[in-house]
C-alpha cells in the first residue's frame, strides 16, 4: 500500500534540510545498508534502501567494509575495513583504502601511520620486523604499534617525515623570479586581449 514510501519521505526530506545545512557549515552522515536486488544477472546486485535522492544530494558516498577481523588470541577486538569512495564532490573520487577501528577507541591512528610509513619507505619491512633508519622498532606489526604509542616523540618524528614524503602540509611557493622575456610576452598578450 505504501510502495516509495520511504523514498518519497527522504527526498521531500531532503530538498528541505539541504540548504540550512550549507549554510550551518555542518556535516550529517547517513548510515544506510546494502540490500540485494532479486533476479539481477548482470551489475552490481547490491542497491542502498530509501530510494535515490540520498545518492544524488550526497557530497560523498563510502563503501565501507569489514575485511578482517583483527583478535589477540581469542578475543576479538577490532575490524580491518576497506573504504571505497563511491562518489565525492570535495576531491577526487573512486580512490580504496584500509585501515584498522578498534572497539571502543574508533580508527587506529598508529596503525595508519605504519602502514603509510611503509608504503614511503620511511619504515621498512623484513619478515615480521619493521625497522627505521637500519634501526629494528618492533617484531610484528602489533608490537610495532605499541612502540609507536609508548614513544610519541618517535612516533611524530616519523609522522612529520611521512607527510615530507607525501607532499602533506607543505607550503606552496609562488614562482615569482620571471625572465624579461617572459614578462614582455604576458605584456603582448595584454595588449592582445585590449
Amino acid at each position: 500500500a505504501h510502495v516509495g514510501l520511504q523514498a518519497r519521505l527522504m527526498s521531500q526530506a531532503l530538498r528541505k534540510i539541504t540548504g540550512s545545512i550549507g549554510k550551518s557549515q555542518c556535516t550529517v552522515i547517513f548510515l544506510n545498508q546494502l540490500r540485494q536486488k532479486i533476479g539481477i544477472s548482470y551489475g552490481n546486485p547490491e542497491v542502498t534502501t530509501g530510494g535515490n535522492a540520498l545518492k544524488f544530494y550526497a557530497s560523498v558516498r563510502l563503501d565501507i567494509r569489514r575485511i578482517q577481523t583483527l583478535k589477540k588470541g581469542t578475543e576479538e577486538y577490532g575490524i580491518r575495513a576497506k573504504v571505497k569512495v563511491a562518489k565525492n564532490k570535495v576531491a577526487p573520487p573512486f580512490r580504496i583504502g584500509e585501515f584498522d577501528i578498534l572497539f571502543g577507541q574508533g580508527i587506529s591512528t598508529m596503525g595508519c601511520l605504519i602502514d603509510l610509513a611503509e608504503q614511503t619507505g620511511v619504515v621498512t619491512r623484513k619478515g615480521a620486523w619493521y625497522s627505521y633508519e637500519g634501526d629494528n622498532i618492533g617484531q610484528g606489526r602489533e608490537n610495532t604499534i605499541q612502540r609507536f604509542i609508548e614513544d610519541p616523540e618517535f612516533a611524530q618524528k616519523v609522522e612529520l617525515q611521512v607527510k615530507e614524503k607525501l607532499d602533506i602540509g607543505g607550503v606552496a611557493e609562488l614562482d615569482t623570479n620571471l625572465d624579461e622575456d617572459e614578462i614582455e610576452i604576458e605584456e603582448e598578450l595584454l595588449e592582445e586581449d585590449e
